[in-house]
């Protein structure tokens, strides 16, 4: 009987792909259900564009200005900067934007599988198909099985539910896209496809640096495919990736230490125990994706202990997989293609690098959202042999398999519901971990943040009493002392946490305004300077430093340190206000005016900063540019006595009298007892004519500053006019009397007494 012909697997664009791409993104969308109504978690705002990026020139500092984000991602931050364009602060974009990019990662890794198996080493057995009306060729079985698998798995929600790890999802997009492009270039050598191949993985290692392990897992796929490597055509074309990966990846190294904060004791690991820390990583990252229960956003922290003998299984075991999967590979080179590509891409989270989360825990499941590609094929492969293990769908392996993917996508909806907002992501962490500290004391914070004081007490200290070392819970438990008006705890929680983590930039950060505010200048400056060597880039750390500065009389630096902050942030309202504060304290007039303008074009609702901007103006003599700020003030706060003054002033050297009186009577009324606008009445009365109505208002000046020897003289000669000659002589007595040398009241007295 002749055997038979196996048709040629659909080429991409058939049905097959089009119904394929369309059941992933319709499963993923079904799975992550629940996230499309979450809020924003943990650091979620470090992320999603904060507003001294938000504008054209933020998008450069995004590219230019290592530390203006929280990870030099620029591709990435670029990316958060255009859907803030589109829907701002509301999180329910950047859920559906995140699930999507899952989505889609998931059949672009059917497409990579497709690629690999279409093309056939030498002398390879054709794609056999099942049989049977419309049964889809093996390839295309375990190609989308591949990436249900990959798009279901509950291990991934935590890089799907949480918008901070759309780093994971965009930078995997474009390293399948750069993998396929690749794969196809080597098919057709066509140059084109190579550097737009080697542009998707800049764009990779730009969204996130982990993904410079691409060429790595090119050569392990081509060799899995192949059984050997040919230098010419599988390695010399990759070396520019390694090379750009390399730099990446050390510049990423680089940047955890010095703007993170991976450093110090916690990292303080010698060579064994960092071998300890990868093995025990590896299986249990292979455990959570073979029996995915018990996932939890933090991980208990592993102690890590080289006297402890049952530790080094760990280690053991994973050196000694190697070997194994070497002398299996005549049979099958899938098993060590899967580990190699799953251990090398884990490679950077895997202990022998400090990460910062490793402050919290040594294990998280966004760490291994690409290195598990490789066990999920693998586990594919296994399983699509079982479904068309004799020439046709075999319906038992089938259904076991749909009923999976089933059970995990169901996993993956209620794994979900965890993240629906900040006080449920919290508290379902700490279900599952009481022992850790990050969610107890962040939970705090969201207590604090919301004005609950005796919640945010009592979870505070509960975490302290289950982890008395928890430097996070003791630094927000001194934030909500300080809010109760219990300073000294507050000092003492503050100190205790820098004590524990000498790094903590934020322990630093609140001692010091604690400091400051109790006026222990000095000490308060060392913890703000402290802060500022650790992250340079705490802009209001530095904000805070400069106004101590200035509020002690130390103006240049104050200007120095206020004009580095608009250089991390240049939309802060605040610190340009206080910059322009600073330059009229300098008496660089001319100067405060870009300050206050920007101040108050930033914060439209700020009356004071248009009011100090209007009385620059008005010193400099361009009265009509004032009034324009006074008016903008007073149409913010009608109720701004002294600002109705400076605008009744402008009014009057404007010309506008009836107006500036208009002003000045409403300031009087607003505040009978403010010397200055009784003054400016009485002088606005006086132009107009009205002698009595000056001298009344006057007389109410000297009742309330009884020091002024001009209003003296102004009221001699008011009685004069009015004929009252007793009490200009008394007027102009009392101005000589503050002032024997005021030329003008003595000839102005001499002139009264003389007679007509």
């Amino acid at each position: 009987m002749a055997k038979r012909q196996a048709p040629n697997p659909p080429s991409r664009g058939t049905p097959t792909d089009l119904l394929g791409w369309l059941f992933v993104f319709a499963a993923c969308l079904l799975a992550y259900l629940p996230t499309y109504g979450a809020g924003f978690i943990w650091n979620d705002p470090d992320y999603v564009t904060r507003p001294g990026l938000q504008s054209l020139r933020g998008l450069w500092r995004i590219w230019f200005e290592v530390g203006s984000t929280e990870q030099y991602y620029p591709l990435l931050h670029s990316f958060f900067w255009v859907q803030h364009r589109l829907w701002g602060d509301s999180p329910f974009g950047y859920h559906l934007v995140n699930v999507l990019l899952h989505a889609t990662a998931a059949c672009l890794l059917a497409q990579v599988m497709l690629r690999l198996l279409k093309e056939k080493s030498k002398g390879g057995q054709p794609d056999p198909a099942p049989s049977g009306q419309g049964a889809l060729p093996r390839s295309q079985v375990f190609a989308w099985l591949s990436a249900l698998l990959f798009a279901l798995h509950p291990v991934y929600v935590e890089s799907v539910a949480w918008v901070t790890e759309q780093k994971n999802t965009l930078s995997t997009v474009f390293y399948l896209a750069a993998a396929l492009v690749y794969l196809k270039a080597g098919t057709d050598r066509r140059a084109v496809r190579y550097w737009l191949a080697t542009g998707l993985f800049l764009c990779a290692i730009l969204s996130k640096s982990v993904t410079a392990s691409l060429p790595a897992a090119l050569l392990v796929a081509i060799w899995w495919r192949r059984g050997s490597l040919k230098w010419r055509e599988d390695v010399r074309p990759l070396l520019p990736w390694f090379v750009m990966g390399a730099g990446v990846g050390i510049f990423t190294a680089w940047v955890e230490h010095r703007f993170i904060g991976a450093r110090g004791e916690t990292f303080d690991l010698g060579f064994l125990e960092r071998g300890l820390l990868a093995g025990r990583i590896i299986w249990f990252y292979l455990g959570k994706l073979a029996w995915p229960s018990e996932l939890v956003f933090n991980y208990p922290r592993w102690e890590i202990d080289t006297g402890v003998a049952w530790q080094w299984i760990f280690p053991i075991a994973a050196v000694a997989a190697l070997p194994a999967l070497w002398a299996i590979r005549r049979h099958s080179r899938a098993p060590l293609a899967a580990y190699l590509y799953f251990t090398g891409t884990l490679f950077p989270t895997m202990g022998f690098f400090n990460v910062f989360g490793f402050t919290y825990s040594y294990v998280a499941d966004h760490w291994q959202y690409l290195p598990s590609i490789g066990p999920i094929v693998f586990i594919a492969a296994i399983a699509t042999r079982a479904i068309t293990s004799r020439g046709s769908i075999a319906r038992g392996p089938a259904i076991a398999a749909a009923a999976v993917l089933i059970l995990l996508g169901t996993l993956t909806w209620r794994q979900t519901r965890g993240y629906r907002d900040i006080e449920t992501f919290y508290r379902t962490i700490l279900a599952d971990n009481p022992t850790a500290w990050m969610p107890s004391a962040n939970l705090g914070i969201v207590y604090l943040e919301e004005r609950r004081f005796d919640e945010a007490v009592e979870t505070l200290e509960e975490s302290l009493r289950v982890n008395p070392e928890n430097p996070q819970a003791m630094n927000t438990l001194g934030m909500v002392l300080v809010e109760l008006g219990r300073d000294a705890e507050a000092r003492a929680r503050f100190e205790q946490a820098i004590e524990r983590l000498p790094i903590f930039v934020e322990a630093h950060f609140n001692i010091g305004r604690l400091l400051a505010r109790s006026g222990e200048i000095e000490a308060a400056e060392d913890h703000f300077r402290e802060g500022l060597r650790l992250r340079p880039t705490f802009a209001q750390l530095r904000k805070d430093l400069a106004n101590l500065l200035l509020n002690t009389d130390r103006v240049a630096e104050s200007i120095s340190e206020y004009s580095e902050v608009l250089r991390l942030n240049p939309d802060d309202a605040d610190a340009n206000f206080n910059l322009g504060n600073a330059l009229l304290r300098d008496r660089r007039i001319t100067e405060a005016i870009g300050p206050f303008q920007r101040a108050a074009a930033l914060d439209p609702t700020d009356a004071e900063a248009r009011a100090v901007l209007g009385d620059i103006l008005l010193s400099s003599g361009r009265a009509a540019e004032a009034l324009q700020h006074y008016e903008a003030a007073l149409g913010l706060n009608p109720s701004l006595a002294p600002v109705r003054v400076q605008a009744g002033i402008a009014l009057l050297q404007l010309g506008r009298g009836p107006q500036a009186r208009a002003n000045l009577q409403d300031a009087v009324r607003l505040d009978p007892g403010f010397a200055t606008a009784r003054l400016w009445l009485g002088n606005a009365l006086a132009q107009s004519g009205n002698v009595a109505g000056a001298a009344a208002q006057w007389e109410a000046f000297v009742r309330i500053e009884p020091n002024s020897p001009e209003v003296y003289n102004n009221l001699g000669t008011a009685y004069r006019e009015m004929g009252d000659t007793a009490r200009a002589i008394a007027a102009y007595e009392n101005a000589l009397r503050l002032n024997p040398d005021y030329t003008l009241a003595r000839e102005n007295l001499a002139r009264l007494q003389a007679g007509p």
